[in-house]
């Protein structure tokens, strides 16, 4: 068994807590009708949007189930109850927007777009 001392114990506590601030974890998040953009603001102080169309789950949803957004997991997630839809706050930092299967469908439409400007050109 490892003994871990009160001291330890402090130091390693104000290190999570200092490491919680500097982590991509939402501290808030909300939507805005006006341009169909869901707002994170970070613990860090930073602000990040996406467009809810981009969101796995989110494309089709009216503007008052997007406005259900909730921040979960210790500011690490998004959840939408009603639509039953989570994604990681981590991962939309990252540009994930949904599952694999999502990103590989959202690249497709973005190619066919490509290629219909190509073609107008």
């Amino acid at each position: 068994m490892i003994e871990v001392s009160d001291k330890e114990l402090a130091r390693a506590a104000a290190a999570g807590k200092r490491l919680s601030r500097l982590e991509p974890r939402a501290a808030s998040a909300r939507y805005d009708a006006g341009s169909r953009m869901i707002v994170v603001a970070l613990r860090n102080g930073c602000t990040f949007s996406f467009p809810a169309s981009l969101g796995q789950g989110l494309e089709h949803a009216s503007d008052a189930e997007l406005a259900e957004v909730r921040v979960e997991g210790e500011g690490y997630g998004l959840h939408w109850a009603a639509l039953d839809v989570d994604l990681a706050v981590p991962g939309l930092l990252a540009g994930r927007f949904g599952s694999e299967k999502h990103m590989a469908r959202l690249a497709g439409a973005a190619a066919v777009t490509r290629r219909g400007k190509q073609q107008a050109a």
